[in-house]
């Protein structure tokens, strides 16, 4: 990081003794239990730990604030020497987006998609009479431009749902900084990017910190990202604080075990499977596809490839590659424009209007965000019966005997799960409740869009080893659509590289993994980062580009 030590002297946030409770089975539990921190301009300090420790909850309440079902319960938040603790309400709100910003996980949930993003970004500044209407429009554009936002002077004259996430996830973090606060609550915001992606919002946001002395925390399960942002890192489990260092202490020599613990996950990773030999049919043939959106752009280019029984390919890229639209194309949500999609050498209807219950059974989907994916007013149950009711006909009893087989095969007790919501459960429980509908259809083929990329490494590990034990006893196929490449040799047989809408190398993953490789999964791979502080810096040196995306155009 920049050497800020003379912008560091003062201490912007103290928090001391702070205990938070939540609500839960009609009464109040004490879920983050006397955790004390402080952070001077300048500097930023990351929050890390597994769902649950608490992260979150503890970066919301240095704004003074607690989600519903949550109250600050005791200890004291001093924010520039006030009080949030007993600030009132109003003085609150005034405070929040003025000096206080927070960058959400999820910029798709968090911008309103009926407003342009230029609109929503000007709206604080106006509203505070720091800026009139065109001049903070204008100071927008710098702002993207200082976020390496291609077309920063028109990007922000679109909707949310016409630009990448990670382009949205920057315009978030220009929102943030609209009226130049002195701190930023930076919640997971590139936990969903794809790595090259991630590099770009990475050193965006290290810069635009050190830029305007802004103090920041950052909340993240991802050690070696924290690495790159953090000053010094708090390590949370279960509402209590483990220990805090340096960044560069933390990694060389963490004192505790559970630290140790966290450093050493993603231990899980199969073995290789190979095809089967033979005359045998792929449960999924994609051949020589092409699609295209109603603009006309073509998205896929002559896309290729297999997938067989009890084997899973994973399918990577960064944003745009064409990933999740190959999906679509096999799910028949986008028909293609040329080539075809077989099932166990059956020859789909390119629409899915077209194909007949059996042939939409087949083919499931479990959702990247499980937050957004299951309704938050249905039940357990009625979530995971419906499919069991709509291609099983299954009724009564026959349909809660199949509710709680669904929830023992996806390690969740039926008695206790049965009855409950979605927002009742962790990010790992949701997850398992997306599997068990997917499941519920009895399906051949499952396209896996990114399910761990929002979870803690240690939860994550824990759906790998799921997915993997099912699919062994259920001998499915999957497609894995990610951008995490620990991910890729965690679990997957074979691997399929995709860039800008074609496939530019694929193969079984041993291979994929040994040099020589292609010069763009090479950059893939070199974008990983590292547990090493200075990975970021080191990286960006290496490839002489002020902008990661002139990098990957370069290869």
């Amino acid at each position: 990081m920049t050497d800020t030590k003379e912008k560091k002297k003062d201490v912007l946030l103290k928090v001391r003794d702070l205990r938070i409770e939540g609500y839960s089975d009609e009464k109040w539990i004490e879920i983050v239990h006397g955790v004390n921190l402080t952070l001077h301009r300048g500097e930023v300090l990351g929050l890390i730990g597994e769902s649950g420790a608490g992260k979150s909850t503890i970066g919301l309440a240095a704004m003074g604030f607690a989600r519903d079902g949550c109250r600050i319960s005791g200890g004291t938040v001093e924010f520039d020497g006030m009080e949030l603790t007993t600030t009132p309400k109003s003085d609150l709100r005034a405070l929040r987006g003025l000096r206080i910003a927070y960058v959400a996980q999820s910029a798709a949930a968090s911008f309103n998609p009926a407003h342009k993003i230029i609109n929503q970004h000007t709206e604080a500044p106006v509203q505070y009479r720091i800026q009139k209407r065109l001049q903070a429009q204008e100071d927008a554009m710098e702002l993207y431009e200082k976020l390496r936002l291609p077309n920063p002077t028109e990007i922000g004259f679109r909707y949310p749902h016409q630009v990448s996430g990670g382009q949205l996830q920057r315009a978030m973090t220009a929102m943030a900084m609209a009226c130049r606060p002195d701190l930023i609550i930076f919640d997971e915001p590139t936990t969903a990017l794809d790595v090259t992606t991630q590099i770009e919002v990475l050193a965006a946001i290290r810069d635009i910190v050190d830029e305007y002395n802004t103090a920041a925390i950052y909340i993240t399960h991802d050690l070696a990202v924290v690495a790159q942002m953090a000053d010094r890192i708090k390590v949370l489990l279960k509402g209590e604080e483990v220990e805090t260092a340096d960044t560069d202490t933390m990694l060389s020599s963490p004192q505790e075990d559970y630290t140790k613990s966290l450093w050493a996950v993603r231990s899980f990773q199969r073995p290789q499977r190979s095809r089967p030999k033979g005359d045998v049919v792929p449960v999924i043939s994609v051949q020589h596809v092409d699609a295209s959106y109603t603009s006309g752009e073509k998205v896929l280019d002559d896309v290729s490839f297999d997938i067989y029984e009890g084997m899973t390919v994973a399918v990577v890229g960064e944003s745009g590659s064409g990933k999740s639209t190959t999906a679509r194309c096999i799910t028949g949500l986008l028909p293609p424009s040329a080539g075809k999609i077989l099932f166990r050498g059956e020859e789909l209807p390119a629409d899915y209007h077209n194909r007949t219950k059996d042939q939409l059974r087949q083919a499931q989907m479990i959702y990247q965000m499980a937050d957004t994916a299951l309704n938050p007013k249905v039940k357990i149950s009625e979530i995971i019966g419906r499919p069991a009711q709509f291609y099983g006909k299954l009724r009564g009893a026959a349909l809660k005997s199949r509710v709680d087989e669904l929830l023992d095969l996806i390690e969740l007790e039926p008695a206790k799960f049965y009855n409950r919501y979605p927002p009742e459960l962790s990010g790992g429980q949701k997850q398992r409740i997306g599997i068990a509908r997917a499941l519920a259809a009895e399906p051949s083929f499952i396209i896996c869009d990114e399910v761990t990329s929002a979870l803690d490494q240690l939860v994550a590990e824990g759906i790998l080893k799921l997915l993997d034990r099912l699919q062994k006893e259920l001998n499915l196929a999957y497609m894995f659509i990610t951008h995490d490449l620990a991910t890729v040799r965690s679990i997957a047989d074979e691997v399929v590289v995709m860039r800008r809408g074609k496939i530019v190398e694929q193969g079984p993953k041993d291979e994929m993994f040994t040099p020589p490789h292609h010069p763009y999964t090479d950059l893939l791979l070199s974008s990983v980062p590292e547990m090493d502080s200075n990975w970021l810096t080191t990286l960006l040196e290496e490839r002489g580009v002020d902008n990661v995306g002139e990098a990957a155009n370069a290869k």
